[in-house]
């Protein structure tokens, strides 16, 4: 069996080296230009440099998305930034307009290029079209089933790789090309501005009566029609692998550097457990479940993999996260003489609290705070700075990119 990929998402600097760190064998990410996340911090060349070299250093690779569907003036300056991502680097690109690739293919030809799932790639017919240009991996749609995959991993090459969503937020428009955010705001969701106006608040109002708001459900506080629940598959490898799916995607680029240690993390031992011992997987389904609850959701859904999505995979009730758990500190160094941690604080936290340690490698473990300082050796008893400098005492072997987390209160 070829090796399964698990990819992950790469907003900026950090979270690449923490996706890369807690077990991803790639990450995406966006540059300065031409890609779909443009509320994402992405990244100039000097980090997408660093965060190469990081990822290559430690056998992992960089995708870069170009996804989207361009206009003429995009051109003007496209194949420059495609030379710049080869000189940096890059693994691949991905892309969805095939004038875009057309130009790729002329100015990198050497470079992989993956078909993104904004291209709608529902059939074998549409890969074996981009396979025939050059592509070396496509993204699957998110509205296909895996029995559907399956078809398609049956119908093309081998050496063409699949690609597809396995968690994080689904897009309410067909494989994300939506005019919702263009409509409503003037941003281009298809040139990365996204307001995500699927997430607001809507009811109905009648011509005649401009006033009378409606609620369409039987809901005083009105309904989010449009909300689905996040994708999660952690509990479905087998079938994903079965499927023919090489890379295993997470979404959450605009997600915190937390959720993106935690899913990844999650995901990477599910994947390594059922390549090495099926039945031990199966043993751990509840633990991995537990895991990813642990980074913030709007409730799960299976998505299209096992048939369309019905009122059960929306939220109508709110559109906000459930967190159960807080994010506290990013250790960035550890003294084994004094069992001190160098922390970052990312929020409140006191002396007497039970905290747990998440570990890129490794189990995880709790640990009351009882020792703490600041930066200058002054005792604390509290972290309540924004990214706060601390010492605190650990007593236990930590590494850079571990992080603290508490029960949410």
């Amino acid at each position: 069996m070829k090796k399964v990929e698990l990819l992950a998402p790469a907003g900026d600097l950090e979270k690449l080296k923490i996706a890369v760190s807690y077990g991803a064998d790639a990450v995406y990410l966006g540059g300065s230009n031409f890609g779909l996340r443009a509320k994402a911090k992405n990244f100039d060349s000097r980090d997408m440099k660093e965060g190469i070299d990081f990822a290559h250093e430690n056998g992992a690779k960089v995708y870069v998305t170009c996804n989207i569907f361009a206009h003429n003036e995009d051109f003007e300056t496209m194949g420059e930034y495609f030379l710049r991502l080869q000189q940096l680097g890059a693994d691949a690109i991905l892309v969805a307009d095939p004038g875009v690739f057309a130009l790729a293919r002329k100015v990198i030809p050497n470079m992989d290029i993956h078909i993104s799932t904004q291209a709608n790639n529902t059939n074998y017919n549409s890969a074996l079209f981009w396979y025939g240009l050059g592509a070396k991996r496509i993204v699957m749609a998110r509205e296909l089933s895996l029995t559907e995959i399956r078809g398609i991993r049956d119908n093309i090459p081998e050496e063409l790789e699949i690609e597809a969503f396995v968690h994080g937020a689904m897009c309410i428009s067909y494989s994300g090309r939506c005019l919702l955010s263009n409509y409503l705001t003037g941003r281009d969701a298809n040139k990365g501005e996204c307001a995500h106006p699927c997430r607001w608040k809507y009811k109905v109002v009648e011509e005649t009566r401009p006033n009378e708001y409606m609620p369409i459900a039987e809901d005083e506080r009105g309904t989010y029609i449009f909300n689905s629940k996040d994708l999660c598959m952690i509990e479905y490898i087998p079938q994903l692998i079965d499927a023919g799916i090489y890379s295993m995607k997470i979404e959450g680029r605009i997600k915190t550097s937390y959720y993106v240690g935690t899913i990844v993390k999650a995901y990477r031992e599910a994947i390594d457990d059922y390549l090495k011992d099926p039945e031990l997987y199966e043993k751990k389904k509840k633990y991995y479940l537990e895991e990813v609850t642990k980074a913030s959701y709007r409730g799960f859904t299976r998505g299209f993999y096992f048939g369309k999505p019905n009122s059960d995979d929306q939220v109508y009730t709110s559109s906000s996260y459930i967190r159960n758990y807080d994010f506290v500190g990013m250790i960035e160094g550890y003294d084994k003489e004094s069992g001190i941690a160098q922390v970052e604080q990312r929020n409140k936290f006191v002396k007497g609290e039970k905290i747990e340690i998440v570990r890129a490698k490794g189990e995880n473990f709790e640990k009351t705070i009882d020792e703490m300082y600041d930066e200058d050796g002054n005792i604390v008893t509290e972290a309540p700075h924004p990214q706060q400098k601390l010492k605190v005492m650990i007593g236990k072997d930590v590494g850079r990119f571990d992080m603290m987390r508490r029960e949410a209160k």
